[in-house]
């Protein structure tokens, strides 16, 4: 039997496309290889939303192939399909998927032959594939990568506690520091129907939590993330999914990845109110707290409907937890737009925010932008906005001591935690519960626990376990009293 392995990089939705690799290949009827095995075929799934992520991506290739120099090694993923001139140089046993679309067949054929290799980078450029195997032998098939060009949707998340599930992809936005509406240039949707069906599959594989994703998840259901081109500039679609997600029997948890700050509307803010297993946190990228870089940026949205948009939040929500992205000495920046997204961050109270040092990605309008300062200045602001992100977290974070939370566990295997004799999961407003073993029964990953926060440790809280749940790990929150709303806990009380 062959047997496979796969690398992943970057982004939930990068993860969630392993999987579905992952189970087309079992259902092809290969198997994960077992360290210290080598396998037939290594996938390496890559990202190259910026320079950094792009010298990984090579980075992880090249290891591969010194550790595994039998293997065939495929390269997919949103480097490959860049096409900006990163992956020369690489020998004839990297096969290149530069096209999503061929991705599917390419791997199901593969699995067909007899330790066969694509040598072909696009079927759009050859109507008539060729798989050339090892030993000399050539297969030839029809072009059919239409029938074929779909990745499964999936039946499990594995080796991981909370599952993914994309339901959007595609931008077309074009943020001007942004390379991804070239590698996934072709906006589209998960049907309803389709998505419903597969978050059950996951729930009934164990899942308890599964966090909705998209490459522009406020643009479900739409053919375009260009507001402008929208009826009335708003989109409802994804609270009407989610409403008719959270009706799934045993699902505890729905979590929603990246949106911005026109996606979460009035319905949408409805849509978590009505439903206690939508969990009270919302990651809105900021970028810039200064309305003269983000229209450099060309972001959709400016500082005062940012402003507006949080106060709805935190009227209609009881404590949410708002995390964000800001970019730190983009080109322009000066002194005082850097102090309006500092007077930005500390007015919202962010509970977590995720900094980066701009660096020019190849092939955006950003990369040309003339910088007016040194780089030592956006290393400077970086490490001042981390700071307060530490300060602002933990401020967050205090407000919840002596009160009660619900918290899933995912053990952190962590040298430091495992000497420290520490479980640790994540509350519904994300932030990390670290328990000590020695006040609690054993658990599990994935087992729901309530428990007593008592203090600020690390980047999280400490608790005392108090109660754990049920076999499915969720006390039926279709009879629970609603606690969505401002007034009410939302599982924090």
């Amino acid at each position: 039997m062959k047997t496979f392995a796969i690398n992943t990089l970057g982004c939930k939705v990068n993860q969630y496309e392993s999987q579905q690799i992952r189970e087309l290949l079992e259902q092809q009827g290969l198997r994960r290889a077992q360290s210290p095995q080598e396998p037939d075929l290594v996938v390496i799934h890559t990202c190259c939303v910026t320079h950094t992520a792009s010298a990984k991506s090579r980075q992880c290739i090249r290891k591969v192939l010194r550790q595994n120099p039998d293997s065939v090694v495929l390269v997919s993923g949103c480097l490959p399909t860049a096409q900006t001139g990163e992956l020369s140089g690489f020998d004839e046993n990297v096969h290149l998927v530069s096209n999503r679309s061929d991705l599917a067949a390419t791997l199901r054929h593969w699995a067909e032959s007899e330790t066969a290799t694509p040598v072909c980078q696009s079927a759009q450029s050859c109507p008539n594939i060729t798989i050339k195997a090892k030993n000399g032998h050539k297969i030839k098939y029809k072009n059919e990568f239409r029938s074929e060009s779909r990745l499964p949707t999936l039946t499990s998340f594995n080796e991981q506690t909370r599952a993914f599930l994309k339901v959007q992809d595609g931008c077309d936005g074009y943020c001007s520091y942004c390379i991804v509406p070239k590698t996934r240039p072709d906006v589209h949707s998960k049907r309803i129907e389709t998505a419903l069906i597969e978050a059950q599959a996951l729930v009934n594989s164990g899942h308890k939590e599964i966090v909705v994703t998209g490459v522009f998840l406020g643009a479900y259901g739409r053919e375009s993330v260009r507001r402008n081109s929208w009826p009335d500039r708003r989109n409802d679609n994804l609270a009407d999914l989610l409403d008719k997600m959270t009706q799934i029997p045993n699902l505890a948890r729905i979590r929603l990845s990246s949106l911005e700050p026109a996606d979460v509307t009035e319905r949408l803010l409805d849509t978590f109110c009505k439903h206690r297993n939508i969990m009270p946190h919302l990651h809105l990228p900021l970028q810039s707290g200064s309305d003269a870089m983000l229209r450099r940026m060309r972001r959709q949205y400016r500082v005062g409907e940012f402003r507006k948009k949080i106060e709805s939040i935190k009227t209609r929500l009881h404590k949410p937890a708002i995390t964000t992205d800001i970019i730190a000495g983009f080109p322009g920046e000066t002194d005082a737009d850097f102090e309006q997204t500092l007077d930005l961050a500390k007015s919202v109270g962010f509970a977590k925010m995720h900094v980066f040092t701009f660096s020019a990605r190849r092939g955006t309008p950003a990369a040309k932008m003339q910088a007016t300062f040194e780089k030592t200045v956006a290393t400077r602001r970086s490490r001042i906005l981390r700071d307060l992100d530490g300060e602002l977290g933990r401020q967050f974070r205090q407000q919840f001591i002596g009160e009660t939370a619900e918290v899933l566990i995912e053990n952190d295997n962590g040298s430091d935690i495992a000497r420290e004799a520490m479980t640790t999961g994540r509350s519904e407003r994300y932030f990390k519960v670290y328990m000590r073993k020695a006040e609690q029964k054993a658990l599990e990953n994935n087992d729901i626990v309530k428990v007593k926060l008592t203090e600020n440790y690390r980047d999280g809280l400490v608790g005392i376990p108090l109660q754990r749940h049920g076999p499915v790990g969720f006390e039926d929150v279709s009879r629970a009293p609603l606690r969505g709303c401002s007034g009410h806990s939302n599982g924090v009380k």
